[in-house]
């Protein structure tokens, strides 16, 4: 059975569930490949354990730090996966990785505080540290002769002020993962200066054939006890709309402080019955459907990628991991937000632009591309896409 064939989508569902730029939000006709977000549906064995305890009628309060049980699937998982050795005591289930970002930034950073983040990258991490009345501390992600994220210049960022390293591995949106020497060197300067270092691994299960995930974490709980990591299941199991993820680190005083910030022994914080419920579907019962998730993905990354190499105006780079494609514009001579919008007004293809809201000045000229869905909408994508470029090429980019 083909879980991920294009009849398995349904459109009529999406159009009334999928926000954030998606199917939802878009005029009819539109083919959005925008946020990080699954057009297919979830396994059937969250549906079928959300379904029995939904049967039952009961949603009372769960335990204050997460369901036991909950907290372990997270920990075996964890180590199974990715050979992490995370005491399930020091897990904490939360309501979206997003959320656990703003807890560990408030509880590393007083106002005024630095912390580095790579420049482009997702834009939670600057909106988690200006929230906790820090300052984002911007550095170049650029791209070394190995093909890998550079660190040389890392420790030049560094001043009085500065109290965290934010860690995107893998790398949204550039699709990179870091060799363990590089994780290694990055925990010796967090170490030289004192600094935290928050380890976000939201994309560690979508890594494709070839490649290897390092954790930071394989180096030692010793050597990671001002590491906190941030993981979710929106990606990688397409329940983005239960907000489910986690935080967990490796010191006992770490853990108690990470649970005050996140204000869940009031009540006011804290993660649904129906999202524990749905992580454990994921963690003990749905890999299985996620490792197919992921050859079905591969496929998509080199149909792209292939595709795009023959487009005039645009080039990218094959992702060692996510499902998102990092593309150059600066050909079209067009800036990233009048591109996207072009591709839309024109040729009815939402995509998501490179700009300072979402990624960071370092993202200006490019745009990232969402392939988690059919090949059949992914193929009229592309068409779309190679036609809008192509019109460009006949009139130039400023007669649009």
């Amino acid at each position: 059975m083909n879980l991920f064939g294009h009849e398995n989508i349904k459109l009529n569902i999406l159009k009334e569930r999928a926000y954030s730029t998606r199917w939802a939000e878009v005029e009819d006709g539109v083919i959005p490949l925008t946020a990080a977000d699954s057009d297919f549906p979830v396994a059937p064995e969250i549906v079928q354990d959300l379904t029995d305890y939904i049967k039952d009628g009961y949603f009372s309060y769960t335990p204050k730090l997460g369901l036991d049980e909950c907290r372990k699937s997270i920990a075996n998982a964890l180590k199974r996966r990715k050979n992490e050795d995370v005491d399930p005591e020091l897990v904490l289930p939360i309501d979206s990785a997003a959320r656990g970002m703003f807890i560990i930034s408030e509880m590393v950073l007083e106002p005024g505080d630095e912390a580095i983040i790579f420049d482009p990258v997702d834009f939670l991490f600057k909106e988690s540290i200006l929230a906790a009345g820090g300052k984002p501390v911007l550095y170049s992600a650029k791209i070394n002769q190995q093909g890998h994220i550079s660190l040389d210049t890392i420790e030049d960022y560094i001043t009085d002020k500065t109290k965290m390293i934010c860690l995107c591995n893998p790398h949204n949106p550039l699709g990179k993962l870091y060799p363990m020497e590089d994780l290694d060197y990055l925990l010796q300067v967090a170490e030289k200066h004192d600094l935290w270092i928050m380890n976000d691994e939201i994309w560690s299960d979508i890594i494709y054939p070839g490649n290897k995930f390092n954790s930071i974490l394989e180096l030692g709980n010793n050597r990671n006890k001002k590491t906190i990591s941030v993981f979710g299941f929106s990606k990688s199991f397409g329940i983005a709309g239960l907000r489910a993820g986690c935080i967990y680190c490796q010191d006992e005083a770490v853990f108690s402080r990470l649970v005050d910030k996140s204000h869940v022994m009031t009540t006011a914080g804290g993660i649904t019955s129906l999202s524990q419920i749905a992580i454990m579907a994921c963690m003990d019962k749905s890999y299985y459907w996620l490792d197919q998730l992921i050859g079905h993905l591969e496929k998509n990354r080199d149909y792209v990628v292939e595709r795009i190499a023959k487009m005039p105006y645009i080039s990218c780079e094959k992702p060692e991991a996510t499902f998102l494609i990092y593309a150059d514009i600066k050909e079209t001579g067009m800036t990233s937000e009048a591109f996207v919008k072009y591709l839309h007004e024109q040729h009815k293809l939402l995509i998501a632009p490179g700009s300072i809201q979402f990624f960071g000045p370092g993202s200006a000229g490019h745009v990232r591309i969402s392939f988690s869905t059919s090949h059949e909408i992914l193929k009229e994508g592309m068409d779309r896409l190679e036609n809008a470029l192509k019109t460009l090429d006949g009139a130039g980019a400023n007669e649009i």
